[in-house]
């Protein structure tokens, strides 16, 4: 089964393309200026980075079916996947998958679960 390919909602990619235009500004100004300006241009450009929004998925794993199979589930039904009990989670960021990590439940709220990173993947191929 192919993953669908997440795209921001109207919200989303507005801020996206304002935290762009910041960061286009802010290294315009940049070049006009001075060591401090440069200084301060960079902290900027730091603050509007971080505010950028990120979708994170983690992929518990995946299944193939044949399109048949899909309509014939319904409540209750079990899929497959394709990773076992206790095999790490791949930690995707926008698509790309950055870290795998394994499932753990939060010390400061058992009801909930969590992620601990175990492996940063280098550059990486969406897949």
């Amino acid at each position: 089964m192919t993953k669908a390919n997440p795209t921001p909602d109207h919200g989303e990619e507005e801020q996206l393309n304002k935290a762009i235009e910041e960061l286009r500004d802010a290294l315009h100004e940049e070049d006009g200026g001075g060591v401090g300006r440069r200084a301060d241009g960079a902290m900027r450009n730091m603050d509007i980075i971080r505010n950028i929004p990120v979708e994170i998925q983690i992929v518990l794993g995946r299944a193939e079916m044949p399109v048949s199979e899909l309509m014939a589930l319904g409540k209750g039904s079990t899929v497959s996947l394709d990773r076992r009990i206790g095999e790490p989670v791949d930690v995707v960021v926008n698509g790309r998958r950055i870290a795998r990590g394994e499932i753990t439940v939060l010390e400061h709220d058992p009801s909930r679960f969590g992620i601990r990173l175990t492996e940063i993947v280098g550059a990486a191929k969406p897949d």
